[in-house]
């Protein structure tokens, strides 16, 4: 045993030492990707706080604002038209229990006058127009606005529909892949390489698992966005599960895990841009930010652009 750790302890920290100083300069190890915009400012499902989700109301809404991405999720109808629509089932948005796939897209009923915003319970939003948009539509109306576009199940059709819309409206490099599923992803990247992708919830994981191990310096990094709940709003305004002591726990582990500048910097030097969602108080802006993120998913993009050009307007007068 004697010798082995006469040699072994040397390594351990040659190797720990290794790892630090390339987690800090990775761009020695790494040419950085250069993204074709920064993403300050994210509307979630087209900025639900303000107008009803994901209508167009919502979007020009959002652009009035200067929003940098549109955070949108599709579905498909019956005649196989995109839908941008978070729910597969209508009946929270619409009150009809009848799904989009079953429908056809002339068919499908408005938003109810009122929704939950989900991320501020208790709250709700209105709007002027509660029709559902398809994605072509949103393409048309926002040719050169990044979207980020989510699928949640593995549903060939709808993937390989929006791969052809993107082509064909030549936004391969302003649409990103976004889905919480390694199986849908690999599908996704499968219909078109060339969009940006996310990291899913399992490759979200075996990231902070190759951070914690040293590796991460080390291992190649193909997603360009790590969209990522911020755990300080978990049990305040994000409930993932029933158990209130269970979300505790989770708030508390994951804080211990995510919230690491050291982390975050390493993969913004890669450029990888880290957005925490899906933040509405300014008290969470101002935590995502001295993280370090690069921008902030919310539901209010008027809240948001308020904090951001107050910052802006301190920072000039120092």
């Amino acid at each position: 045993m004697g010798p082995l750790l006469y040699y072994a302890l040397p390594a351990l920290g040659s190797y720990v030492m290794l790892s630090v100083f390339f987690l800090r300069r990775p761009r020695l190890l790494y040419t950085p990707w250069t993204p074709a915009y920064r993403v300050r400012l994210g509307a979630h499902r087209g900025g639900s706080g303000e107008r009803l989700e994901h209508t167009m109301e919502a979007m020009e809404n959002s652009m009035t604002q200067r929003a940098d991405l549109l955070e949108l999720d599709c579905q498909l109808t019956r005649d196989g038209v995109v839908v941008v629509s978070h729910d597969e089932n209508l009946s929270r948005q619409s009150g009809l229990n009848r799904d989009v796939s079953s429908l056809d897209f002339e068919d499908l009923p408005l938003y109810k006058e009122e929704l939950e915003i989900y991320f501020s319970p208790g709250h709700f939003t209105h709007g002027s127009d509660r029709r559902m948009v398809s994605l072509e539509d949103m393409f048309q109306r926002f040719p050169r606005t990044p979207m980020s576009l989510e699928v949640k199940e593995e549903n060939e059709e709808l993937i390989h529909k929006i791969a052809s819309l993107v082509r064909r409206f030549d936004r391969n490099e302003i649409s990103i892949w976004a889905s919480e599923k390694s199986s849908v992803m690999k599908k996704c990247k499968a219909a078109n390489a060339e969009m940006p992708r996310s990291f899913t919830v399992s490759r979200g994981l075996w990231l902070l698992l190759l951070y914690y191990l040293g590796l991460l310096p080390f291992t190649p990094i193909p997603e360009k966005f790590f969209f990522c709940f911020l755990p300080t709003i978990i049990n305040r305004t994000y409930f993932p599960f029933p158990c209130s002591w269970l979300n505790q726990l989770t708030a508390t582990v994951s804080k211990w895990l995510i919230m690491r500048k050291s982390l975050i910097r390493h993969l913004e030097d890669r450029g990888v841009q880290v957005i925490f969602w899906c933040l509405n108080e300014e008290s969470d802006f101002e935590v995502a930010f001295s993280l370090g993120a690069t921008g902030v998913m919310t539901d209010y993009p008027t809240a948001l652009r308020r904090y951001l050009d107050n910052h802006r307007r301190a920072a000039w007068a120092s």
